[in-house]
């Protein structure tokens, strides 16, 4: 599992011109099973997600793949966490491996 962390960049003020973009690239990620949960990360700081389902080279490549991103909108981190305990409701998430 995966925390990425979008985090805005020095071009943030071009961040409109590829909104659209970069929500298409957000919905394939949720189509695709890959992406859990979308946030903002507050004060107006960027954004977040968890991912699952997925390789890190895999993820890297997606994250890449973001408008914001490729753009330098956003400045990517990805952080890998191996789930060991989880509420009942989150327990698919200790049996997933790849």
């Amino acid at each position: 599992m995966f925390l990425v962390l979008l985090r805005f960049a020095d071009n943030q003020s071009r961040a409109s011109q590829f909104m659209e973009a970069h929500k298409a690239w957000i919905q394939r990620g949720f189509a695709e099973g890959v992406f859990l949960l979308l946030g903002n990360l507050e004060p107006k700081q960027g954004g977040a997600i968890i991912a699952h389902d997925t390789s890190r080279a895999e993820l890297e490549q997606r994250v890449n793949d973001d408008p914001f991103v490729a753009q330098g909108i956003v400045s990517a981190e990805i952080l890998e966490i191996t789930p060991s305990r989880a509420n009942q409701r989150l327990s698919f998430l200790i049996a997933q491996e790849l």
